[in-house]
């Protein structure tokens, strides 16, 4: 018990001065950052948000809140584009019962919105990092969320906003999506994952579960829910076999070309 105390307390100290007399103790805090560049096509839109309804509602995602200590966590749900195009869809929700979680799930369903142009996974990072103080909820674990389709093309360099997010204490995890039904096939990357793994994902336990088929989004959604909101890695982690560091200004080249191709 001894231990356990002085573990709360320092970890509290690592956060100063973000809890007042109002905030909510959860067990996580969580934001789902989501892609919804020009590349997704509207019926890729739609799968996304009526996957992330499923999964929050789903039995197993379910029992995950509500095993921790507090048996509750905070969720905010964010469609990202360009450096300057993000937009919160659920502001900061607490969730506890299942009545809770088929709210937010309603919420997240009830608008449709057309996509934004680029894309900016350091922005939309960057853009993260800032909900968490003052959102009236405090815990000991940040997690943010990022699924995606292509590698940044705009803004700061993706590992920049990585470090800056990571050095705050908060874990990134990512969802890479590497099916090829959107438009924009100059920017996809067959291996699309190990650019996640590389350039996107940092802190404890961080992970990347990719998405290679859309019939597959519901069950990966559920599944990286359950492992963020029990703070567990994977189960069955796949070696990565020696190979050089991603470049992780790849998106940044593709459009430098893009740009520059004749008319």
């Amino acid at each position: 018990m001894r231990a356990i105390l002085m573990f709360l307390v320092a970890a509290l100290i690592t956060f100063p001065g973000r809890a007042t007399a109002e905030d909510i103790f959860v067990d996580v805090e969580l934001v789902l950052a989501v892609d919804v560049s020009r590349s997704m096509t509207p019926r890729e839109l739609g799968i996304q948000r009526a996957g992330y309804a499923a999964a929050l509602t789903s039995p197993d995602v379910l029992a995950a809140i509500q095993s921790g200590p507090h048996g509750r966590v905070a969720i905010t749900y964010v469609e990202w584009a360009g450096s300057l195009s993000q937009r919160t869809v659920v502001e900061w929700t607490l969730v506890a019962t299942p009545a809770d979680a088929e709210a937010l799930a309603s919420r997240i369903t009830a608008h449709f919105d057309n996509a934004l142009r680029r894309t900016s996974i350091s922005g939309a990072i960057d853009h993260a990092a800032t909900l968490f103080e003052g959102n009236g909820f405090r815990s000991l674990r940040r997690v943010i969320d990022v699924s995606g389709d292509g590698p940044n093309n705009q803004g700061r360099p993706v590992t920049s906003a990585r470090n800056a997010a990571v050095a705050q204490g908060i874990v990134i995890n990512g969802l890479p999506l590497m099916t090829k039904e959107g438009l924009g096939a100059q920017w996809h990357l067959d291996d699309l994952d190990l650019y996640y793994q590389d350039c996107v994902i940092g802190g404890p336990a961080a992970f990347v579960i990719p998405v290679v088929n859309w019939a597959h989004f519901p069950d990966a959604v559920r599944q990286k829910l359950v492992l963020e909101l029990v703070g567990l890695p994977p189960t069955r982690i796949v070696p990565v076999q020696s190979r050089e560091p991603y470049d992780c200004l790849v998106g940044e080249k593709i459009w430098e070309e893009f740009i520059n191709w004749p008319d």
